[in-house]
This record gives C-alpha cells, structure tokens and sequence, in this order.
C-alpha cells in the first residue's frame, strides 16, 4: 500500500514554498537585511529573536532554539505530523503529492490524513445540504425567519454557510447511503447518535458550521429553536473528532484572521450569535472558543498576532467565571487584557439590532482594563471598611498579579488595589512577597522534576561531526569538494555519517539546500545543531571547509596508521620468514603514510 509520501514531492512542496510567506501567516515579521524578524511563537518575548532566512529557507529562534525550515515550521504550529505538514504545504504550492510503498524519508503518511480529508469533504457536503434547506425549502423558513429577525442579513448568512437540520431523524442517513457513503464511515462521523446510528445528531435545528484555519468545515453546532426546552438543550455542538480538536480550534477565525493580524487586537466572545454579530457590524477581528472555556492552545493561535484582548462574555455566573479565568491565562501569556461591558442588551445581536453597528463598536472603545474590572468585581463581595474584606480582596487580586509578567505592572496593580481598599501599601507588598516565595518552595521540586523529564539528548559535537557541519551550505560546491575527497566510509562518528549520506542524497538529487537536508533527518536535536552551526558561517566557508576537509583526511589516514602499527607489532614477534617479508613491505607503507599525514599536518599538501 502506497502509504509514504516520495521524496521527490517533498522536495517540490519544500522548493516551492515561500518560508517567509508561510511563517508570515502566524507571525508579524519585519525586514532587516536579507532576514525576517519576529517575535517567536512558541515561547514568551517582548524582544524579537525569531529569524527567517529565505535563501536558506530556514527559521530559527536564538531564544529557545526552536529552528527548521518551512514544514517544521507548519508540523509546530498546527500541531501535526510531518506527512500532515507535507499535504497542508501542497496544497497552499499546487504541489500534486505522489506517494510510493518505499518509505525514502523516514516520515511515513499519516494514516489517518486520507480519513481526515474524506469526514472534511463529508461535513463540507452536508453543511452545503443543511444550507439548501435554510435557505431554500418551505421546512426551513421558519428558522430563516428566525435568524433575519435577530438581525443577520443575507449576506452574513450566505457567508457562515448558516443552514437548518431538518426534522425528519432519519433523512441524512438516508441521502448520505444514497451517494455511496458506507454504513461504518458514517457511524464513526459524529453526525448520528451513538446508541441509535440511524438518528441524526442534529435534527430540526438552526446549523453553525465551524471552519477549520482554511476555510474547509470540520464541525457543527446546532441550536435549538422550537419544542419544549426542558427536553433538549438549547445547543448541541460536535465533540472532538478525527479531523476536529474544540480544545484548539476557533469559531471564524478563517474568517477573522486577517482583520486580527492589522488591528493587533482580538475579541473573545461568547458562542456563534455573537461572533457573527460583531462581524455583521464591521467588527471582524471576534472569534469565539466552542463553549466558554478559553484554552491555552485557542490562546496560542492568536497570540502571534496580537497585543491586546477584549473579552465579550455573558454578564451572568457562568459568563463571570469564565472572564476570570481567560484574563488570568491572556496575561501568562503576556498580552492586554481588557472587558467590554455592553449596555443596553444581553448580547452583540440584540444591542446591533437596537442601535446598530456604530453603538457596538462605541462599546468597545469603552472596554476597560481587567485590573479596575477584577477591583469593581471585588468591592461587589468584599467590603473595604473591613479588615476580613481588605485581606479576602488582597487574596484574590494577589492571583491576578501572579499572571502578570513585569514588576512594573504589580507594583502599578498594588498600587490600585491598596488606594480603593485603603490598605497600607508596604503591609499589602509584605503579604504579596510571602505568599509568591512560599509557592516557589512548594513548587520547586515540582518544577525541578517536569525539566528533567522533559530535557533531551544531545548530539555530541566532536571534532569529526563539526568538520562535516562546515559543508552545510546552500552552495551545494562546498560539499561537492569534500565528497571529492571524503566518503562515507571514512567516518566513524553516527551523526556525521548520518549527515554526509544526507547531503551526498541531496546532492546527487539535485535538491542540495540546508532545509532539503533538514527534512531528511529524523532527530530534533541533530536539526537544531544543524541550523546553529549552519548560521556560524556567513563568509570565509571555502577556507572552514578546506580545513574540514583536511582534519578528516587526517583522522582517516591516522585510523590507517594505528592499524599498521598495530600490525607491525603483530609482525615484528613473528619467527616466520613471510610475516618478515611482509614487515618491511608494511614499515615502507608506514614511512610513505607518516610522511604524508606530516605534509598535510603542515599544509603543505594542498586540499584539491
């Protein structure tokens, strides 16, 4: 079964792509030089240390390391395989994939992409179904009624491809048989229930299909609107699926990802209504997390991107509790949070429909920072005439402070807390800094473990493996010249034969550049080292490689001389007159192999 993807098509996507575009879609970058700078995405920092290099086609973070070209890049930042990566990067180049059963790469086909394409193509087709039936059937129009009467033009709907279940339970498996799907592929869709394989999931409800980053449906979620309500919920939403993880995806973020890259702000808000209501109203940079649980990887998706959060959640328990809780995560990861409080309606959708686009947005520039928000939700609960109120606020706000990332910003936030609740600013610092070095020691050994567990091997860089890293280069000449003269053969060290092979495939393919070698080795480790060392040499390689080339003829000639040595002295005790004969052939060998390693010792046998 043809379940690899060549290295031939890897080579073509890897050759096609542009690495700046490609990293450009996460991360703000800026041209100095021949490099692109950004702040890195996969660890906190104010200081860009995040670099691409386009002729290399290479990223690399002088920060934490982190470094490969552009399908290490996608693999990191979507969280996928490496034939995942391949496919997602295809597609963007109009690469037509080829695939074989000889595994050339390492890297074998996720054996789950074809799955993941084929439920992508059946959501997409029912999606398509279910908007039919909004949009064009007598069954749907009451739900159609529904979603115009809350405001929602034509033209939003037509765009968030809204549509309607019918309420017939078993028409989908019914059409869906009809066109040739099979029984168990639809049973395992998440689109029927799980006791009853028949009945769909989602029958006579208003339909929200949720988009992967693309564009391409993945899920749904469904809200009810007619019967009696204490028997259903009022919305059913897709659980994690083959192609779909909640925990890391974003309600229109395909479709809000461009506005939230040029405002440099985004808008968290409570379910479907209210994304689409912001967006109808010219607010596109709001996306929604599937339920009101805020994720960090949901925070991570937007992080690159922007400098400030707005929080737009419900003003009831539920809602409450999960604005604190996303104002503390938001600030871990070191970005501004602030709170819009919206008057004059429950929600986005009736305040757009009361008042209009202009007043939605005016709310938003109303939006205040979270510190006053956490101090006026405090002053609701605890009273600040008493000592027991002045020390419960103090402990709460001092779980605030914990996510904020510069002293500056505490001692600013102390500051606030001790003015409304008239306490003694030294006495509330004294308890802060108690509190935080007490946890330290109670999370010490904790910290301690999870590092070890989590620190990797590293590939040791001795004399033989730097002389072979001289030769990474995207001028395939430099190796050329010393495969000339070094073979496989003449290495002892795993991680420099290892690399030699690489670059000898790459060249012989025609394909010879540092990301092409990359994506041939299978060790993050030996990739990060490849990337470091390969940034050492910007000017004066021809003359690191010729003394590469050098030490290595050395180190083989001198392995050569060991092993007559070793011989001579076999010899040298040996009473029989052919080992005699054979000695002095051998220490002729020696004195011509002794006096050679001595002219290339002193350079006086040129390198060619």
């Amino acid at each position: 079964m043809a379940n690899f993807i060549s290295q031939e098509s890897i080579d073509e996507v890897n050759n096609r792509v542009d690495i700046v575009s490609i990293v450009g879609e996460y991360v703000p970058l800026v041209q100095k030089g021949d490099t692109w700078w950004g702040c890195c995405p996969f660890h906190n920092e104010k200081t860009p240390s995040f670099a691409v290099n386009p002729s290399k086609r290479l990223f690399h973070c002088f920060g934490c390391g982190a470094g490969g070209g552009a399908f290490e890049f996608v693999k990191q930042m979507e969280k996928v395989s490496f034939p995942e990566a391949v496919e997602i990067l295809a597609k963007k180049a109009g690469v037509e994939l080829h695939y074989s059963s000889k595994n050339d790469n390492n890297f074998e086909r996720d054996e789950n992409a074809k799955l993941k394409q084929e439920y992508t193509s059946l959501y997409t087709r029912v999606a398509t179904s279910y908007h039919y039936f909004l949009t064009e059937t007598e069954a749907g129009k009451f739900a159609y009624d529904y979603i115009l009467n809350r405001g929602l033009t034509k033209e939003t709907i037509e765009k968030f491809k809204l549509g309607y279940s019918p309420q017939d339970k078993f028409w989908l498996k019914k059409f869906l048989l009809s066109k040739n799907f099979s029984e168990n592929f639809l049973n395992n869709s998440g689109l029927f229930s799980k006791k009853y394989p028949d009945i769909s999931f989602f029958c006579d409800r208003l339909m929200f299909p949720i988009f992967n980053r693309e564009g391409n449906v993945i899920a749904m979620g469904g809200r009810f609107l007619r019967g009696d309500e204490s028997k259903s919920p009022k919305y059913l939403n897709s659980g994690d699926l083959i192609q779909y993880k909640k925990s890391n995806t974003l309600y229109a973020f395909n479709f809000a990802k461009q506005a939230i890259r040029q405002e440099k702000k985004v808008i968290f808000c409570e379910g479907y209504m209210d994304c689409i209501a912001y967006h109808q109203c010219g607010i596109e940079y709001a996306v929604a997390p599937l339920g009101t649980a805020l994720t960090e990887e949901q925070i991570k998706i937007i992080k690159p991107f922007v400098d400030t959060v707005l929080l737009s959640f419900d003003s009831d328990g539920a809602g409450q509790k999960a604005t604190l809780r996303a104002i503390n995560m938001c600030r871990k990861e070191g970005l501004v949070v602030k709170i819009i409080k919206l008057q004059g309606g429950k929600d986005p959708a009736e305040i757009m429909v009361k008042y209009g686009p202009e007043y939605l947005t005016n709310e938003i520039s109303k939006a205040i920072m979270d510190n006053d928000f956490l101090i006026s939700k405090l002053l609701e609960l605890y009273p600040k005439e008493t000592p027991d109120g002045k020390d419960k606020a103090s402990r709460e706000f001092f779980l605030y402070m914990d996510s904020l990332q510069s002293d500056v910003q505490k001692d600013a936030c102390l500051d606030k807390l001790c003015q409304v609740y008239g306490i003694d600013k030294e006495a509330a610092r004294k308890d802060f800094t108690n509190r935080a070095n007490l946890n330290k020691r109670l999370n010490k050994t904790y910290v301690n473990q999870t590092n070890s567990r989590e620190a990797l091997p590293k590939v040791v860089l001795n004399a033989e493996l730097r002389a072979v890293l001289t030769a990474v280069t995207e001028d395939k000449k430099f190796f050329s010249k010393m495969n000339s003269e070094i073979t496989v053969e003449d290495l002892v060290d795993p991680y420099a034969k290892k690399l030699f092979s690489v670059m000898k495939e790459c060249l012989e393919a025609n394909v010879f550049s540092v990301s092409n070698i990359l994506n041939r080795i299978n060790d993050e480790n030996f990739v990060r080292l490849i990337i470091k060392f390969s940034e050492e040499f910007t000017s004066n390689i021809d003359i690191a490689v010729n003394d590469s080339i050098r030490l290595l003829k050395l180190n083989k000639l001198e392995r050569k001389r060991n092993e007559i040595q070793s011989l001579i002295s076999k010899l040298s005790s040996s009473p029989l007159k052919e080992d005699k004969d054979m000695l002095l052939e051998i220490l002729s060998q020696k004195i011509e192999l002794d006096s050679r390693i001595e002219r290339i010792r002193t350079g006086n046998e040129e390198v060619n």
